[in-house]
């Protein structure tokens, strides 16, 4: 497979997880964490970083947008629900720096 078509392929994955991450709002970033050691705010920092690897400047809310597919304010307004207990215990067992 040669770069273009791989890169290409990649974009398309990504986009493709934005929609399905869109679509489970009640997945929340305290779960994804949880799961698998990343959330939407993860992708925004690594969409920053890549960005800045090939020579753009792409600032980090700019990215949160995208990523949330709207302004994270927005987003935190309309679907992020308090952390429960568990899922904070959860977190800190995984992440206890954090």
């Amino acid at each position: 497979m040669d770069t273009k078509t791989e890169t290409e392929i990649e974009a398309a994955v990504f986009r493709r997880l934005l929609e399905h991450l869109d679509s489970r709002k009640d997945a929340q970033n305290i779960d994804l964490m949880n799961l698998a050691g990343f959330c939407r705010n993860c992708l925004s920092k690594w969409y920053v970083a890549a960005a800045a690897e090939n020579g753009e400047n792409v600032d980090y809310e700019s990215a949160r947008a995208l990523v949330y597919g709207m302004p994270y304010a927005d987003w935190k307004e309309k679907y992020q629900t308090e952390a429960t207990e568990e899922q904070k215990r959860l977190f800190q067992e995984s992440f206890p720096k954090s």
